[in-house]
């Protein structure tokens, strides 16, 4: 027997809601399919648009207020992009499905009207990229030391604004964001390792429900995906391990072949100077192991020092 109404929480970015609108979609699709609706949270980070994330809460400011929706009742599961959501679970809500993931790199945007290019060499000196990522930043300065790296927020078209009205040079997005909003044309350069590694979980959507919710959690189930699981599971437990917390300059890939999962992670200094690259692999149904491992490589190799001068 179908559900009477599955309400899902999310944010009112385009990119949010493009986001809990295929998730709608898939469970529309499901053979017994519950009616749909959207539940529309507006989170710190969306109130401030001017701050950067890390200077006014960081870590959960764009996924807060959406999860306590789902635990007050006023939404059965929460959309996330899963980049954003903390590793350690909020209390009374579990992780309850990761659907299959969009490509995880980063990009770099020109101003409308100029074509792609093949190297970040090709950006004049000096150049001023819209980027509020410390993990984008540091890569960018450790191959361009150059480089003027500036805070940027708002949504995408926001953001494309500011780069087409001439107030930087080029910005940096991540590439499934502009996929899914159908501006994937206005890549001018994708930027993937070893140039430039991706955040823990980019590309990845994560859904949210109460952790006593079984019927909506067997509904869920059919719409996760293995392999994405397996390696956001590394990636985030990588994260937790370090305790870097979501802004801290670290960039991950993981992948995985014959049932065996590689899991690569780099760590930096907040000027580029310094970069620390470890990697390990093991069983996919070993996949936070994995993470743990390669934690544990970057610390010995003077991660410390890093993670703690990137403290709050």
């Amino acid at each position: 027997m179908p559900m009477n109404t599955l309400r899902i929480a999310t944010r009112k970015s385009p990119l949010a809601l493009w986001q809990a609108n295929h998730i709608a979609t898939l469970l529309r699709q499901l053979p017994e399919a519950p009616d749909v609706e959207l539940v529309l949270i507006v989170t710190s980070g969306d109130q401030n648009q001017t701050d950067a994330l890390r200077q006014f809460g960081g870590t959960g400011v764009f996924t807060r207020e959406v999860q306590k929706a789902v635990l007050d009742g006023r939404a059965d599961l929460a959309v996330h992009s899963l980049k954003d959501l903390p590793t350690q679970h909020a209390e009374g809500l579990t992780l309850a499905c990761v659907p299959s993931r969009a490509p995880r790199c980063d990009s770099l945007l020109l101003p409308d009207g100029h074509g792609p290019i093949s190297s970040i060499a090709e950006l004049p000196p000096n150049a001023r990229i819209g980027t509020g990522s410390p993990r984008r930043q540091a890569q960018l300065r450790h191959h361009r030391p150059d480089l003027q790296l500036s805070e940027i927020r708002g949504n995408v078209d926001t953001r494309l604004r500011k780069l087409d009205e001439g107030q930087f040079d080029a910005i940096l997005l991540a590439e499934a964001g502009l996929r899914r909003l159908g501006l994937q044309d206005r890549i001018s350069l994708l930027l993937s390792p070893p140039l430039v590694y991706p955040a823990v979980s980019q590309g990845a959507l994560g859904i949210e429900t109460r952790s006593d919710d079984t019927e909506t959690r067997s509904l869920l189930d059919q719409l996760a995906c293995p392999v994405s699981t397996a390696e956001v599971l590394a990636e985030r437990s990588l994260l937790r391990t370090l305790r870097a917390g979501c802004h801290a300059p670290l960039g991950v890939w993981c992948e995985l072949h014959d049932q065996v999962l590689t899991l690569t992670g780099v760590l930096l200094s907040h000027n580029g100077s310094t970069r620390l690259e470890q990697s390990a692999t093991g069983a996919v149904s070993a996949a936070e192991a994995v993470g743990v491992t390669v934690a544990e490589h970057l610390m010995a190799s003077g991660a410390a020092a890093l993670l703690d001068f990137h403290a709050p």
